[in-house]
């Protein structure tokens, strides 16, 4: 935001999470009066910063819808999510009632706050599908693979909806692959995640298929930076987040199995339905409208989430026990 708004209000939904843990710091570093709304079922497990209005709620339950209302912030960065590709194709219903009902939800409690400016995180991962052609821009036809991405895109159209009927500005943040500190390293956090803490488990990394799947895997403090901006100039629809560059499930474990001092070689498990095979993104939009480029190398990035999870667990945080 520009700087004669530099004490607006803003509400992070989700701001317990990963990424909204980024995200909310440099707000803070910015000026900006926060609320974090968010049931803190997957919490990063960073403290949430003790000036930060906390509401332990689900995104739509009354008590939140209340919270928000009451609050009327100047902006809004929904990240609240259910995520995963495999949870959602297991549970399709759940993914749509978390994802799509809990974005409307949301949205329409934002139009009694006052209509703030919206940040809604999407997917550049989910939302394409097989893309007919790479990179990924915006103007793209989306065809998601998976529950997940269709929800993702169905929140989109829900965006263009209440900025059509309620005047609702907002930027839809379709961003890659996006890694980094806190990230959970159990379950399905990603790639990078899973495989830092297999690794300092003294496990093999674990590589689906045959691991020449692409992703365009983007740091987490740059996604929390294209949020802010996104605050400052909304876009009223989707601009892709992300490195603009395409780079193998075997690349990265390679890359952290080196950086870990290792020689393992990785374990190969059956593929996933639904999973995409070749996916990067075209960011032109972001540096023109946003002014944003990805500034955190894959190198750098990788060596500080690995450092991350390291001093974690050098401070008495173990990792959970490794799954079968």
């Amino acid at each position: 935001m520009s700087k004669t708004r530099g004490a607006a209000r803003v509400v992070v939904t989700g701001g317990a999470g990963f990424i909204g843990t980024h995200t909310i710091r440099l707000l803070l570093q910015a000026g900006h009066p926060v609320m974090v709304i968010d049931d803190f079922r997957h919490p990063c497990g960073e403290p949430v910063p003790g000036e930060v209005e906390v509401v332990a709620a689900d995104m739509a339950s009354p008590d939140a819808l209340r919270a928000l209302v009451a609050y009327r912030p100047q902006a809004l960065i929904h990240l609240a999510a259910q995520g995963g590709v495999t949870r959602s194709l297991r549970d399709p219903a759940s993914d749509a009632l978390n994802n799509v009902v809990g974005t409307v939800a949301v949205l329409r409690a934002a139009v009694d706050a006052g209509r703030p400016t919206i940040v809604f995180a999407s997917s550049g991962g989910a939302i394409y599908g097989r893309a007919r052609r790479l990179p990924s821009r915006e103007r793209d036809h989306a065809q998601p693979l998976a529950p997940y991405g269709a929800a993702k895109l169905a929140g989109e159209g829900y965006l263009g909806m209440f900025r059509r009927t309620f005047g609702l500005r907002f930027t839809a943040m379709r961003y890659g692959n996006v890694y980094g500190p806190y990230q959970d390293g159990t379950g399905e956090a990603g790639l990078v995640a899973i495989s830092c803490d297999r690794l300092l488990q003294g496990l093999a990394p674990r590589v689906t298929g045959d691991g020449q799947q692409t992703r365009d895997f983007v740091f987490v403090e740059d996604v929390a930076r294209a949020n802010l901006l996104a605050l400052a100039r909304p876009l009223d629809g989707a601009v892709n987040v992300g490195t603009g560059r395409a780079t193998s499930v075997n690349e990265i474990v390679q890359m952290l199995i080196r950086l870990a001092g290792q020689t393992l070689s990785p374990d190969q498990i059956a593929g996933r339905p639904g999973e995409v095979r070749a996916n990067y993104l075209d960011p032109e939009r972001a540096e023109a409208r946003l002014g944003w480029t990805a500034q955190v190398s894959l190198e750098q990035g990788l060596s500080r989430t690995l450092e991350s999870f390291r001093a974690r667990l050098t401070a008495g945080s173990p990792p959970a026990a490794p799954t079968a």
